[in-house]
């Protein structure tokens, strides 16, 4: 269902840009024939110039990154028509009130009445020509999920009488919130007999992950009985940093580690497992400053990047970029490019952290890791869409395996993207061995229970402040 809810997105963005363009083009008419004609009087000459295209097709994007900072383009197959009225009415006003100051509040008008109706013709156009679309898209797609034609495949781990009775719940909706059965995982052995005729047995939770990926799940249930609840904990470690939604059943909301927030009211009541998010506006700035300063980034430090490239070239064998694989979000494997700083072929013999005097660090690469600039080619990782300025370092897997089974809550960090920076990385520096990375790993943790956009400006200012002294050892 991940194809079909980018296809709904896709066409919720088509439609706002549509809207949004016809509303302005109409807006700019309304301008010209009921307001300035008045002005400059009956010989004026209405054109289509420039200003006219420019507009329709500047306004409409910033249109769509207000909508898109609201949260309208995230989750589309779980949207309520109702607060989807009240949440456009909110957001197409403000986004107005924002282009009215910014482009119409300086125009010659012949009366101060003038502004009332600009504003009012920009606002009805606006919300008429977005709302109308969005709900048609909504109303077909709820549509289709009260049919059953679409939702979310979704796997239910638990096998004794709260699963069956939850199974028999979400069969027997009036109005189905979306969960497509597609299997149950028991807790232990073979739970065929006690499920058997609802929906297919998959295997036990030891294999939760594996089972999510073969079967694209899209939502996990948890419905365990009151003695199994020491499995909870355990599980939501398992698949925590995985692309899935993970609910549980109200009964087990006291022993579930993380944030809790109730589902839909006239569904199966349910409790959604998650923990602290960035809110939407604030992740939308994050996403904007990775890229737009890792543009700038890569380009004000192209001079630099051109030195360092010729003395890594200069000062022995290997390549000038070092690529490796490392473990981004959800678990997805990317190569990360950095610059050189130790001789070719120090890894030969396996995997091996740098420790302090490392006999395998170059001169220049001991300079470099001073001062960060061996990680300036993280740019190209974010600009890839792979890591993000401000978040856990990402690792290789060699190391991942065995900080898991120390800390089975390592997972949690898989859950973002990776970052060049992160809170452990400016109090710490680089990881010499596991005890370090563990240790490194609870202010991943920390930076996950408090992530925010200032969090993550002030990480970069200390970062900055590093970079500056050479304390990047």
């Amino acid at each position: 269902m991940k194809k079909f809810a980018r296809r709904i997105t896709f066409a919720y963005i088509s439609a706002d840009f549509a809207g949004s363009s016809v509303a302005w083009g109409l807006f700019y008419l309304f301008r010209k024939y009921f307001i300035e004609t008045k002005l400059y009087g009956e010989y004026f000459q209405m054109e289509l110039g420039n200003k006219f295209w420019l507009g329709i097709t500047l306004i409409p994007l910033f249109f769509l990154f207000i909508f898109a900072m609201a949260g309208f383009y995230s989750d589309p197959l779980r949207r309520s028509r109702l607060l989807e009225f009240g949440k456009s009415v909110v957001i197409t006003l403000s986004a107005v009130v924002m282009l009215f100051f910014a482009l119409i509040l300086d125009d010659a008008v012949g009366h101060y009445s003038t502004y009332y109706r600009s504003f009012t013709a920009l606002l009805f156009l606006e919300f008429l020509f977005t709302y109308i679309p969005r709900l048609i898209i909504t109303s077909v797609v709820t549509g289709r999920i009260h049919r059953r034609e679409a939702g979310f495949r979704t796997l239910i781990v638990g096998n004794g009488p709260k699963a069956a009775r939850l199974i028999s719940e979400i069969k027997s909706e009036k109005m189905p919130a979306g969960n497509l059965l597609t299997g149950y995982l028991s807790l232990q052995g073979d739970g065929k007999e006690l499920l058997n005729g609802d929906i297919t047995w998959l295997g036990t939770a030891d294999g939760i992950v594996k089972i999510i990926e073969e079967h694209e799940i899209d939502e996990v249930i948890l419905a365990m009985e009151e003695n199994e609840y020491v499995m909870v904990e355990r599980i939501v470690n398992a698949v925590c940093y995985l692309d899935v939604v993970v609910r549980a059943v109200p009964s087990m909301r006291v022993i579930i580690s993380g944030h809790v927030e109730a589902g839909p009211i006239y569904a199966t009541p349910l409790l959604r497992v998650s923990y602290r998010e960035m809110p939407r506006w604030q992740y939308m700035v994050k996403a904007l400053l990775d890229y737009s300063l890792s543009a700038l980034a890569l380009l004000l430090l192209s001079p630099l990047m051109a030195v360092l490239a010729l003395l890594i070239r200069l000062s022995g064998k290997g390549p000038v970029i070092f690529r490796q694989e490392r473990i981004g979000r959800h678990g997805k494997p990317f190569m990360i490019y950095k610059f050189r700083s130790m001789e070719d072929g120090a890894e030969a013999d396996g995997p091996r952290l740098a420790v302090k005097g490392d006999a395998r660090i170059t001169p220049l690469g001991q300079f470099m890791r001073k001062h960060r600039f061996d990680e300036i080619p993280n740019f190209i990782n974010v600009l890839r869409g792979e890591m993000s300025l401000v978040g856990p370092r990402p690792e290789r897997l060699h190391y991942i395996q065995q900080i898991k089974q120390r800390a089975p809550s390592f997972n949690r960090v898989l859950a973002v993207k990776p970052g060049i920076t992160c809170w452990g990385q400016v109090k710490l520096g680089y990881a010499s061995d596991l005890d370090t990375m563990l240790e490194r790993l609870s202010y991943d943790l920390l930076y996950l229970e408090n992530v925010s956009l200032f969090l993550d400006l002030k990480i970069i200012f200390y970062t900055l402040g590093t970079i500056i002294k050479g304390k990047g050892l």
